[in-house]
């Protein structure tokens, strides 16, 4: 796509216009109206950037915008993305909260589970996310080997995800045997997002993506978590793959927000994984129970490039509009230089 960038060029290009009054030369109107005036240039581009300010430029989400909305008991929204375009449209669609899931292992990098991803592959994520996000509160996940050794070395990586990928906030997976590394990182003044009940970077130790808290023991263990993870410094914590009712009495029992997935509709907020929820996937991918689908972008991706792909074989792309024009004078000269070249041949 072709887009104009206009610059001012500064009246100290001119000369007569920075010198002292006596020493400017008396010039024409038109000519001095022209040299007067903001000179435009103009500079075509396939690439530009694909930011924009959205319609209505929005506060930026705070903590403090959080728990306003917490204690209004006004649902907070929550969203993944994974680079500068699923990060612009979340931004511009009013989500309060993004998160930079470690998710994207397997959506935006092709890996089998969320284990594969690296910090250092977080880190680039975040940043591109962060760079198309101006209002919403953004989150960036911990993976799984950069927090679990010691509190120290979880501050290490909460500090690499805040100042290098440049998001305002950390989430990590594990309650109470968590609770001295949440500790740790809210001391330095980084906000915590806990995440409790499924933590899918421990599949292997519940036995793959069970749902948890179906039992007594199991639902009693879970509020535990919830209390410990808030009395470390927890802003909020993330309930995933939770019998609804459970979730409901966790949240009653907390004054931090919930953030369900998976959990019903009793928790603070909700998230989801943009790509599932926006049907960026061909048919047949499995998805879990919890996920609504609001969009098929699959679909509507997959007709555009088939249309683009066809016209380009057709000839049909790029029609006259899509081309830069060239004065006839100039296209003839340039034609009789070739054909005169051609004749010497």
């Amino acid at each position: 796509m072709s887009r104009a960038l206009t610059r001012l060029v500064p009246t100290s290009s001119f000369p007569c216009l920075t010198s002292p009054p006596r020493w400017r030369p008396s010039l024409p109107v038109a000519i001095s109206h022209t040299l007067l005036s903001p000179v435009a240039q103009t500079r075509h581009s396939s690439h530009s950037p694909m930011g924009a300010a959205p319609a209505q430029v929005r506060k930026s989400v705070t903590i403090n915008t959080l728990q306003s909305l917490y204690r209004k008991n006004e649902p907070i929204t929550m969203i993944t993305a994974h680079d500068f375009p699923s990060g612009h449209v979340a931004d511009h669609a009013g989500m309060d909260m993004i998160l930079v899931g470690d998710s994207l292992a397997m959506v935006a990098l092709g890996m089998e589970d969320t284990s594969e991803v690296l910090l250092d592959e977080m880190l680039l994520h975040c940043r591109s996310v962060a760079r198309a996000t101006k209002s919403a509160f953004t989150v960036g996940d911990l993976p799984m080997g950069s927090y679990e050794v010691s509190p120290e070395q979880a501050l290490t990586s909460a500090i690499r995800v805040i100042k290098e990928g440049r998001v305002k906030s950390v989430k990590l997976e594990g309650g109470a045997e968590m609770a001295p590394t949440i500790a740790a990182i809210t001391r330095a003044g980084i906000p915590v997002l806990a995440h409790i009940g499924l933590t899918p970077q421990r599949q292997n130790a519940l036995g793959g993506f069970r749902v948890q808290g179906k039992s007594t023991a199991s639902a009693l263990s879970l509020l535990q978590d919830a209390l410990a993870v808030q009395a470390a410094g927890a802003f909020a914590v993330v309930l995933e793959a939770v019998p609804a009712e459970v979730a409901a009495i966790v949240t009653s029992e907390l004054s931090i927000p919930t953030i369900g997935i998976g959990a019903g509709n009793g928790c603070s907020g909700q998230v989801l994984v943009q790509v599932d929820m926006s049907g960026y996937f061909p048919p047949g991918r499995f998805l879990p129970k919890f996920v609504k689908q609001y969009g098929n972008v699959w679909a509507e991706s997959m007709q555009a490039i088939q249309t683009y792909g066809k016209e380009v074989k057709s000839r049909e792309y790029p029609a006259k509009e899509h081309t830069y024009p060239m004065p006839k004078a100039e296209l003839a000269e340039f034609e009789k230089i070739i054909l005169e070249k051609r004749e010497k041949v």
